[in-house]
């Protein structure tokens, strides 16, 4: 009888030592917490210390203590969670004695039952905590701890490769005069926490999401810029060799050469301003290259805030070599400019519409940029900056201010910012007005014209000042 028992009550058993075994595990991992934060020197009352209590130096700064102990409790709430479950099943095996004396559990159910009830939770606690970050110490006891920030924020193991600092590996500063690299995002992503993991959860070496559309919304959060990738990106199945530069500037690129799975159009027809489901709303009518073609020339010229390129080489014969457009568009005042030899960039982004690829198949050069970002350019360099159909009345004035100030520092003494078509309501006028000369750019052109019965339109083209100091 003894015999027959001691199968019937193995499993009960089994349970019963699994739950002795996570009760010391919740121990020795509490225990083990403590012992690095008492290695870290939170626990000592020496000077440093005192002097970060009372708010005379921070000596921690950097280390974020909030992130840490966020991932120490994730690891424990799982450990707890694990050992709830165990004391409710061995609970329950209590509560039917009877019919566990006559139940028998197959191996192939227990077997089951141990992966998805315990090596699972046991393995995810693990993770957890090998992803806990530890400042590193400096000098003896008492020294500055410093840790890499963010590092204790994500979870997803390629975001912390990423920001991690890369050291020389010949142990000397490196090229740019420093010990390590740090990788750059930017400082929302932490609002942002679960739309950047689903972006950098994929296969190294695989091939990436077809999820640009997720980037460029991280992008207009303020996750900008967004870490790189290790992963292969998407291009169309079926892409065609761009047309040549003599045709591609004025013709509409072969459909086959864009992805339009994250798009409402599927063709370039589409896109057309004749369609109401086009799928965008700025720049309508910037993909029909007929109209195109009619932009900053003489048969365009609708208003006194239109100035015609031609007037504006003419202020300065010779000198514009190289510009940037800040607009929406598809690169034609590029193109137009590429007719005079002018080299211009042309910032973009896709919103609703494929605007960077178009840009680049007509064979010109898209930043894929947004109005969050300091400009990717050195100071004093471009001969002429171009905006329109971009800023306008809706721009908060210090986000303006910031913008101004750094078209400032990219162009030239004696560049020119060509302001095309900007508008605001008249009670905003003098605002912006006053956002415009604050540079004390001299004055080529200047006109203010009506858009309607609440709003004006204002162009105007101004010259950078020397400023030799």
């Amino acid at each position: 009888m003894r015999r027959s028992c001691l199968p019937k009550c193995r499993f009960g058993r089994i349970m019963g030592w699994l739950q002795i075994l996570l009760g010391g595990l919740v121990i020795i991992v509490s225990i083990s917490s403590l012992f690095k934060f008492y290695s870290a020197g939170f626990f000592l009352r020496n000077e440093d210390i005192c002097r970060h209590v009372y708010g005379v130096r921070d000596e921690y700064g950097g280390f974020d203590i909030k992130a840490l102990s966020d991932r120490v409790g994730e690891v424990l709430n799982k450990l707890d969670s694990l050992q709830e479950k165990l004391e409710s099943a061995v609970q329950q095996m209590e509560k039917n004695k009877d019919v566990l004396h006559t139940t028998n559990i197959t191996k192939l159910e227990f077997k089951k039952y141990l992966e998805e009830q315990v090596i699972r939770p046991l393995y995810s606690a693990h993770i957890s905590l090998r992803l806990i970050r530890l400042p590193n110490p400096e000098g003896i006891r008492n020294s500055t701890m410093k840790e890499e920030p963010l590092i204790n924020t994500f979870v997803i193991e390629e975001i912390k490769k990423y920001i991690t600092p890369k050291e020389s590996r010949i142990g000397k500063i490196n090229i740019y005069g420093t010990e390590r690299i740090y990788n750059t995002i930017g400082h929302a992503c932490v609002l942002y926490k679960k739309e950047l993991e689903e972006y950098m959860n994929y296969d190294i070496g695989s091939y990436c999401n077809d999820d640009w559309n997720l980037a460029q919304k991280l992008m207009f959060n303020g996750c900008d810029p967004l870490p790189r990738r290790r992963c292969l990106t998407r291009a169309s199945k079926v892409y065609q060799k761009p047309y040549p530069i003599n045709e591609s500037l004025w013709k509409l690129p072969d459909d086959r050469n864009v992805r339009w799975s994250n798009y409402q159009c599927r063709n370039f027809q589409c896109l057309m301003s004749n369609n109401s489901k086009r799928g965008y709303s700025k720049c309508v009518g910037c993909f029909e290259m007929e109209k195109e073609k009619l932009k900053w020339m003489i048969t365009n010229k609708l208003l006194p805030v239109d100035f015609l390129i031609s007037e504006i080489l003419a202020i300065k014969p010779g000198e514009i070599r190289i510009g940037l457009d800040f607009g929406v568009g598809t690169g034609t005042y590029a193109a137009r400019m590429r007719e005079n030899n002018v080299t211009v960039v042309s910032t973009a982004l896709n919103l609703g519409a494929p605007f960077n690829e178009m840009i680049a198949l007509r064979g010109l050069v898209p930043l894929y940029v947004t109005l969050n970002q300091r400009l990717p350019f050195f100071d004093n360099i471009m001969d002429l900056i171009h905006t329109a159909g971009f800023l306008d009345g809706w721009i908060d004035l210090q986000l303006l201010d910031f913008i101004l100030f750094d078209w400032d520092r990219i162009l030239r003494p004696g560049g020119l910012l060509w302001i095309d078509r900007f508008f605001c309501n008249k009670k905003d006028l003098d605002d912006f007005m006053y956002m415009f000369l604050q540079l004390r750019y001299k004055k080529h052109k200047w006109v203010i014209s009506p858009k309607s019965k609440d709003e004006v339109y204002f162009s105007a083209v101004l010259e950078k000042p020397p400023r030799a100091i």
